[in-house]
C-alpha cells in the first residue's frame, strides 16, 4: 500500500470544500482546492493550493476548441458549441455532431473516440430501447473529435492517428493552451475518449477561462447554445442559462471552471473527484466571483443534492467558505 507521503500531494494541496449533513449531524466531509481570479488575473481567492497540477479533463474542451478556431476551423456556432461539449447524447448533439463532420466531407466512422452509449440518461434508455448499439458518435466527446477531424482536413494533416500526441493536430492544441494560460503543460496524459489531455495549474486553467470569456468565437458558441455544451437538466447548461455571459465547463474527476465576460474566472477540483460535491460548490464559487446574491438564490436549486434517508430528504451537501484576499 502506498502511504499518503509517497504521492505527489502535500497535505496543504486540499482543504475542506464541501460537508454533508444528516439528521443535523455532519456526517461527511470532502476535500478540494481551488481559485478565482479577478478581472486582470490576481488572486481573489484560493483554498487548498492553487497552484495545484490537475487533469482539467472536459474543462480543455473550450481551450481546445478555440485552438482549433485559431487553426482555420470555421463551423456554425451551434457546431462550435457542440464541439466544447460533454454532450448528453440527445438527438440535437448527435444531429450537430453529424453536421460538424459532413463540413469536411466526413462522417461518424471517421471518429475515433471510444465507443459508448450517451452520457444522458433519458438518451441512453432511448437508443437502448430502440436497439440502437454503442458508437463513437453517442460518446459525449464526439462533438470535440468531430471538430479535430475537421480541422486536420483545413490544415491538409492526416486524419489517421490524428490522437497521437505527436500528431501536427495535438501538438498545436497543446501549444495553443500554453499560449492561453501563460504558463507550460506540465504533463499529457490520456483521457477516456483516448484524446492527449493536458495537465497544469488550477491557476492556469482559471487564466485560461477568463481570456476565452473575453470575446472569444467559443465564449460566443458556448453562451449562444448551452444547450448544446452540456443537456437537458445538466448543472453546467443551466448555470449558463441562469448568469448573463457566463461560460462553465466540468471535467471528469470532479473539476470545474467557468468566466464572466469581463475575465472574472475560477477553476477548482474535488479530492476525491466527488460529482455531487463538484455541483454543490459552483454555488461558493459564483459568490466569489461576485454574481449577484439574488441570481444565486433563485438558481440555488441547480445545485442543490440532498441527503436521503428512507428515500426522504434529512440533510444536505453544502459548500464551504474560501479564504478571500482583501
Amino acid at each position: 500500500m502506498t502511504r499518503f507521503e509517497e504521492t505527489r500531494f502535500a497535505r496543504e494541496s486540499f482543504a475542506p470544500i464541501a460537508v454533508a449533513t444528516r439528521s443535523s449531524l455532519e456526517e461527511s466531509l470532502h476535500f478540494g482546492a481551488g481559485v478565482v481570479l479577478d478581472a486582470d488575473g490576481a488572486v481573489e481567492s484560493e483554498i487548498g493550493d492553487a497552484n495545484l497540477v490537475v487533469y482539467p479533463r472536459s474543462c480543455l474542451k473550450p481551450m481546445q476548441a478555440d485552438a482549433m478556431v485559431a487553426a482555420g476551423l470555421q463551423v456554425t456556432t451551434e457546431q462550435l458549441a457542440v464541439a466544447c461539449a460533454s454532450h448528453s447524447g440527445e438527438p440535437r448533439h448527435l444531429a450537430t455532431v453529424c453536421a460538424l463532420l459532413a463540413t469536411a466531407d466526413l462522417t461518424e466512422g471517421d471518429l475515433a473516440n471510444t465507443v459508448s452509449r450517451p452520457y444522458g440518461a433519458a438518451a441512453r434508455s432511448a437508443l437502448r430501447a430502440e436497439g440502437v448499439p454503442p458508437s463513437s458518435l453517442q460518446q459525449n466527446c464526439s462533438g470535440k473529435h468531430a471538430a479535430m477531424l475537421a480541422t486536420c482536413r483545413v490544415n491538409g494533416w492526416p486524419i489517421d492517428g490524428y490522437l497521437a500526441v505527436e500528431h501536427p493536430l495535438q501538438q498545436m492544441i497543446s501549444a495553443h493552451i500554453e499560449l492561453l494560460m501563460s504558463e507550460p503543460v506540465a504533463y499529457i496524459g490520456i483521457d477516456g475518449c483516448g484524446a492527449p489531455t493536458q495537465a497544469f495549474s488550477l491557476r492556469g486553467l482559471a487564466s485560461a477561462f477568463g481570456t476565452l470569456a473575453r470575446g472569444s468565437q467559443v465564449a460566443t458558441a458556448m453562451t449562444a447554445h448551452p444547450e448544446l455544451v452540456g443537456g437537458t437538466e445538466r448543472d453546467v447548461t443551466d448555470w449558463m442559462r441562469a448568469v448573463p455571459g457566463l461560460i462553465a465547463k466540468e471535467g471528469a474527476a470532479a473539476v470545474m471552471a467557468g468566466a464572466l465576460p469581463d475575465g472574472r474566472s475560477f477553476a477548482y477540483k474535488i479530492a476525491d473527484a466527488t460529482e455531487d460535491a463538484r455541483k454543490v460548490v459552483m454555488l461558493e464559487a459564483l459568490r466569489l466571483l461576485g454574481v449577484d446574491a439574488a441570481t444565486i438564490a433563485a438558481n440555488e436549486q441547480i445545485a442543490n443534492v440532498s441527503v436521503l434517508g428512507h428515500g426522504q430528504p434529512v440533510g444536505r451537501l453544502v459548500p464551504l467558505e474560501w479564504s478571500e484576499r482583501r
